[in-house]
């Protein structure tokens, strides 16, 4: 957001800023005050925030802008009108009724000619025109003005109260805002990511997807949600630009939401943004134990599947109002620093997706027909890591899952029609989680276990343990004090499958050396070169 205004302060708005206040056009509408128009029709829809009475020659250190000057002219006469309007301009004054009967019988011409010229009103105020009764109409316009917005408010504040008590609360908090300021809003995390959008403007339509909008619009934001974060105390930011307002406020440690308007924010605008703040910290911290104890119930669910208790599952799914994805699932495991948020983006998904922590993760068994669109959504929380499509979450097969992964040992195992394990050729959610987690163990910010297992075997292994492995065992070939190289000659020898002339011949020595030196590395490694898993273990040594 270039080339705006800031204001950084507490969340509150001085006495009177931006208050509605009536026009000129509105007071000179008066019937009973007999306000007669001379000049600067140009600028009668400029509001009069107050009336200022005055036979000085020049009241303006008495002014603060935005006034209805009214004077008898006493003091002034022709001559003066130049300098005298001049400086009532400059000062920011809405307009000026000139009264007449007294000081003089009429306007003076020379008044409406420096009024039209600068674009200053000028009325003309009859002699049977109190001064008072001018002040008095404005005062009683001003009253009906803030009894309106009072009410105004009020109502707004009771639509977004009922939207706050709804099911998905927050949600409800930001779509009601947007259309009552007739502007957009922003629900964000900690981190500044945005959990919720709602446009009443129609830009976001215009500029593409919603989702595109409020990514790009959150980004221009990062600097200030940054500022915010390290103030020392709760505060609001306020931006300007030529065409737009925007307001950002902290939502206690549940993250930020800002407000756009292509208008400068009202008083009553004011009011309904604090009262949508406040709203929407409530709810956030009111829903933190529902939100954990509905996480406690999705982990035990999770646990059923895994144990192939597939009906109890469903069961306890159903009297949440959820049911288990379509099948088959291609299962996610996500690892994002607010799961609170990500969870709420993938229930209001279509079709909605169930979710469930796991070991600090949180577990996603997305429907194969949508896995790519989840994929999509769940990384702009945090890192994904996606196992092999084609999860059958009924196939009834279930494995104990320790916190290492799939262990070996099967439980629940649903008899098939031949009488064996009915696996079919779905991969078993355990395994599925398992291939979902070693993916997650890559750099990237979303791995798939099929692009890990196109790399190869080594690929799946932690680099700092098989390293370590590694090291230790060709360690006493590298400290071998030979001139030999045993290192190369083993590689040589596995890398020929064990063929001793076309090793020896990689080697450009005879047969007969390198089985000495395999001899050689044979005792030092205490290990029968002839069994075939010490060769793949060596051989992955050596590939490391």
């Amino acid at each position: 957001m270039s080339e705006c205004r800031r204001t950084f302060g507490r969340c509150a708005q001085a006495a009177g800023e931006g208050a509605v206040a009536p026009t000129l056009r509105r007071i000179t509408a008066i019937v009973p005050l007999h306000l007669e128009v001379l000049a600067g029709r140009s600028g009668l829809d400029r509001p009069v925030r107050w009336v200022a009475v005055s036979e000085l020659e020049d009241p303006t250190p008495f002014l603060e802008g935005g006034e209805l000057v009214l004077t008898t002219g006493m003091r002034l006469s022709g001559a003066d009108a130049g300098p005298y309007v001049s400086r009532l301009v400059a000062r920011g004054v809405t307009g000026l009724g000139f009264g007449v009967g007294l000081s003089h019988d009429v306007v003076p011409p020379a008044f409406a000619e420096a009024a039209e010229s600068a674009g200053l009103p000028l009325v003309e105020v009859p002699r049977d025109t109190p001064f008072i009764a001018i002040g008095k109409a404005v005062s009683d316009l001003l009253a009906g003005e803030q009894y309106e917005e009072i009410s105004r408010a009020f109502a707004a504040q009771g639509r977004l109260t009922r939207a706050a008590l709804r099911r998905r609360g927050p949600v409800a908090v930001v779509d009601r805002l947007a259309r009552e300021i007739g502007g957009w809003v922003l629900l964000l995390d900690p981190s500044g990511g945005v959990r919720h959008a709602a446009d009443a403007t129609g830009r976001a339509g215009q500029d593409g997807p919603v989702e595109d909008w409020a990514r790009e619009t959150a980004r221009s934001l990062e600097p200030e949600i940054a500022r915010l974060r390290s103030a020392p105390s709760p505060a609001s930011l306020a931006l300007a630009t030529p065409d737009e307002h925007v307001v950002v406020q902290p939502l206690g440690r549940r993250g930020f939401f800002a407000v756009g308007s292509p208008r400068p924010f009202s008083p009553i605008a004011h009011t309904v943004v604090n009262a949508a703040g406040s709203l929407l910290t409530l709810a956030l911290e009111q829903g933190r134990e529902q939100r954990a104890a509905a996480a406690q119930v999705r982990a035990a669910v999770l646990r059923l599947l895994l144990a192939g208790e597939t009906g109890a599952a469903a069961r306890t799914l159903a009297a949440l109002g959820m049911r288990l994805p379509a099948e088959p699932v291609t299962v996610l495991v996500c690892q994002t620093s607010d799961p609170d948020a990500l969870t709420e983006a993938l229930s209001g998904a279509a079709p909605a997706c169930f979710t469930a922590p796991w070991e600090g993760l949180l577990v996603v068994p997305a429907p194969d027909a949508y896995a790519e669109e989840v994929i999509a959504l769940a990384a702009r929380y945090g890192r994904v890591g996606a196992g092999a499509p084609g999860v059958d979450l009924s196939s009834g097969q279930g494995v104990r899952v320790g916190p290492g992964g799939a262990e070996a040992e099967a439980v629940g195992a649903a008899p098939a029609a031949g009488g064996g394990p009915r696996l079919g050729l779905a991969v078993d959610l355990a395994v599925g989680l398992d291939q979902a987690r070693r993916a997650l163990a890559s750099a990237s910010p979303v791995a798939r276990f099929t692009e890990l297992a196109g790399q190869g075997l080594l690929s799946l292994l932690d680099p700092d343990a098989a390293a370590s492995f590694a090291a230790a065992i060709l360690a006493p070939l590298r400290e071998y004090g030979s001139r030999a190289d045993l290192v190369e000659s083993l590689r040589a020898y596995l890398a020929s499958n064990g063929h001793w002339d076309a090793a020896a011949q990689r080697l450009g020595v005879h047969r007969h050396t390198l089985r000495y030196r395999m001899k050689r590395v044979s005792e030092l490694l205490g290990r029968d070169l002839d069994d075939p898993a010490v060769r793949a273990e060596l051989w992955i040594a050596l590939s490391l």
